[in-house]
């Protein structure tokens, strides 16, 4: 039976927290890359969207390593 959120420690829950955010920004950047190389082979009619679609994947993989850490208490 796995714990209930609310009892795990808050550095724990943190930890868990930028763990997921971590592994949905590769996920939405490794999609973006995916669909930029299938526009490049021509599987998609391109309209400027390998490039537009290489910029969310860097923005996306950026913001997610540079988050802030949460401090303090709400």
């Amino acid at each position: 039976m796995s714990p209930d959120w609310n009892g795990l420690p808050d550095d724990l829950q943190l930890a868990l927290a930028r763990e997921a955010m971590r592994r949905a920004a590769e996920t939405i950047a490794g999609q973006a890359e995916a669909l930029a190389g299938e526009i490049e082979i021509g599987g998609l009619a391109d309209r400027g969207g390998p490039e537009a679609l290489r910029l969310l994947a860097a923005v996306v993989r950026l913001s997610a390593r540079d988050a802030p850490v949460p401090r303090g208490t709400a």
